[in-house]
């Protein structure tokens, strides 16, 4: 159905709807309410587009499909092709909206606060609850708010556009998405493209140590291989494990201005806070080894302010709800705290327990989950695609959320992809790198053959020397 476009902080350059979709499908006879999604289709750039459009899938879950609307344009996505974006259910600009101002302001709040202390998590599952309780309130069934149904809501938009055939392009949780879609839905689906790779298979909690190693490890590597910085940063990784241990047991409260402008506002940083932030790549990654050396020296400004990031959190532009509800149903189960611990003792021997026993980015999940209390879906959820569909798949090698080598696990059931490694890139590689974009934009012309050339000649960016 038309509809007037989002506001947005960029007017949205297209046409804009809602689909109405059931809230579960699961509910064969009718008795399950319907849902509307926000739709938007921007043109192709070209004069002469293609016949099949690109549709893109969001990350998160729960982040804002039309803000990143910008930098998929930037990124040349609808260069040839018209470009589909539909906010997921639950996200904002569809209806319902699963935002949970409640874990907004406690996050605003927490950068004052130790990262990894139970006190601090008593407050997010406070809050968490809170939110729960006011979106069960309003009649929403949590449960419905799964990766199963998104999957269906794109098959389900394609049928409503009347579209023979569509490319498909998501990244971080797109991916999962894109790969649970083509599994389930693969009619009419001409290529897939996923960048920053979470094959459903294998994401659970213990897997974010790995892919944090990975991440940190490829920077200080990097950092190895140019001459002066490995003359300027010789022991990195000594650096890190040392300061992870003086500041869990020693934490910082200190003043930061938040990056984005604003009153300075109280931070603690302890082992914990630092270890995200670097996972978060809140400081550039060329930026790391300097910063490590000036905490090092008595200098923790840069994460300082990292840090103060989300004391500029916009309330309720996240669907946190949606995140609860794929995070507690399937990433969760069949692995323990202890699972999660274990891991990162492998990953990071010598670290204090207390920064170990917590997921990088999901903090406290398992209390959580307790308290979102929605069904185990892995049984449905966590299972690999196998698919002769063309595929690309792009990932950054100093990405700590999603490791790079993941691409190869969902390469092994995917016989028809190529895969691309872009040097010295974090989480979310096209809008980051040109050469990229021109890969991504290659494959959608040519999924068969892309143009790969520019890759060859990458190499990280010098990083900052500090005196």
């Amino acid at each position: 159905m038309p509809a007037p476009c989002p506001q947005t902080p960029e007017p949205v350059p297209g046409r804009c709807g809602f689909l109405e979709v059931p809230e579960n499908r699961t509910h064969h006879h009718g008795g399950s309410r319907t849902i509307r999604l926000a739709v938007a289709i921007i043109p192709a750039a070209s004069t002469q587009p293609a016949d099949e459009p690109v549709v893109f899938m969001e990350g998160g879950p729960g982040g804002d499909a039309f803000d990143n609307i910008p930098f998929l344009i930037s990124s040349g996505v609808n260069r040839n092709h018209d470009l589909i974006v539909m906010a997921q259910r639950g996200t904002l600009h569809s209806q319902p909206n699963l935002a949970c101002p409640e874990i907004d302001r406690f996050n605003v709040r927490a950068v004052g606060l130790r990262y990894d202390a139970p006190s601090t998590g008593r407050l997010l599952v406070r809050a968490t609850e809170e939110c729960r309780d006011r979106l069960t309130a309003a009649g929403i069934d949590l449960s419905a708010y799964n990766t199963t149904e998104n999957a269906a809501d794109f098959a389900a938009l394609r049928r409503a556009l009347g579209i023979d055939r569509w490319n498909v392009y998501g990244y971080s949780y797109g991916t999962n998405l894109a790969l649970t879609y083509l599994r389930r839905h693969p009619e009419g689906i001409r290529s897939v493209a996923i960048d920053s790779i979470a094959p459903p298979q294998v994401v659970n909690l213990p897997w974010t140590w790995d892919s944090a190693a990975e991440g940190i490890g490829e920077i200080f590597a990097a950092c190895e291989a140019q001459p002066r910085c490995k003359s300027r940063y010789p022991h990195l990784r000594r650096t890190l494990d040392e300061q992870v241990r003086r500041l869990e047991a020693h934490p910082l409260t200190l003043m930061a201005q938040p990056p984005a402008g604003g009153n300075p506002v109280k931070v603690v940083l302890d082992g914990g806070a630092l270890v995200n932030i670097l996972v978060a790549n809140t400081v550039r990654a060329v930026d790391v080894p300097a910063a490590l050396d000036e905490l090092a020296h008595g200098n923790p400004e840069r994460f300082a302010r990292a840090r103060a990031v989300d004391a500029s959190t916009v309330i309720g532009a996240f669907a946190h709800g949606l995140t609860q509800s794929v995070a507690c149903a399937e990433w969760v189960p069949g692995y323990g705290e202890r699972d999660v611990l274990k891991a990162g003792r492998r990953n990071f021997p010598g670290w204090p327990d207390t920064v170990l026993a917590q997921a990088p980015q999901l903090p406290f999940q398992y209390d959580m989950c307790r308290a979102w209390n929605v069904p185990d879906r892995t049984a449905i959820q966590r299972v690999a695609t196998f698919s002769r569909v063309p595929a690309l798949l792009l990932s950054g090698t100093f990405d700590a959320k999603t490791g790079a080598s993941w691409a190869h696990v969902a390469a092994g059931t995917l016989p028809d992809s190529t895969s691309v490694r872009i040097p010295g890139i974090g989480h979310w590689v096209v809008p980051q790198s040109p050469c990229a974009a021109s890969v991504l934009s290659s494959f959608l012309d040519r999924p068969t053959a892309p143009d790969t050339g520019c890759v060859a000649g990458l190499a990280p960016q010098p990083f900052t020397i500090t005196p």
